[in-house]
């Protein structure tokens, strides 16, 4: 894989949800689902969003869509609850779980390649970077709370693109869905590639790694 810059997702690629915090809103109604259930169903969500997504009815709803089937699988039936935890999902500050040796790898692959993110947040995800550690890392943040454009639309690849100042066949974007992040990406003239940590696209065909440590095997 021949790239000269490397742009990263934030959510469920390099930061991961505090489901601790997040799914308190179920507290007195369900027990907490354990980390497998919620990969299953994050797997189908993603292929149903993705169906969605690719059709052309652009539906930013993927926690609305992901906390329902949770909440049918519980057997909780208030709305108020599902909405909660969609509300505390789409805080970028309730991402703050990273993954041991992130940074190390990070700074390893910023010796070879600049390094920028790319991400659909709440115009905050700089600081969030910030508190975990990260933010140094890279040499561009692009959020779409602050460009405007949430990804798949072209303008905040082409925004990235332009303030690292590098042509998008010679840079690679790493996301965690395939609608948004890997089409979004090759669309835009990108090198895409999927992480892939839950293994919702496992069987497809599509590149895909399921962490750091196997991305810096692939791109070295």
């Amino acid at each position: 894989m021949q790239v000269k810059t490397i742009f990263f997702d934030v959510g469920n690629t390099l930061l991961f949800p505090n489901r601790d915090h997040i799914l308190q809103a179920l507290d007195g109604h369900a027990e907490h689902p354990s980390l497998e259930q919620w990969q299953a169903i994050e797997r189908a969500t993603k292929r149903s969003f993705d169906e969605i997504v690719e059709h052309g009815a652009v539906d930013h709803g993927f926690w609305y869509m992901f906390y329902s089937s949770l909440m049918k699988q519980l057997g909780v039936k208030d709305g108020s609850v599902r909405d909660q935890l969609v509300d505390a999902t789409r805080l970028s500050a309730n991402w703050c779980v990273i993954r041991p040796g992130t940074r190390e790898i990070l700074k390893k692959l910023g010796e070879r390649y600049p390094l920028a993110v790319i991400s659909n947040a709440d115009g905050k995800i700089a600081a969030v970077l910030e508190r975990c550690g990260i933010v140094d890392c890279f040499a561009s943040i692009t959020d779409s709370g602050l460009v405007g454009y949430e990804k798949p639309h072209p303008a905040i690849f082409e925004a990235a693109l332009a303030a690292m100042g590098v042509a998008p066949s010679e840079s690679l974007y790493v996301g965690d869905v395939y609608s948004v992040d890997y089409l979004g990406a090759t669309r835009a003239g990108m090198q895409g590639i999927l992480f892939d940590v839950a293994g919702a696209y496992r069987e497809t065909g599509t590149p895909r790694v399921e962490s750091l440590e196997e991305l810096a095997r692939v791109v070295q």
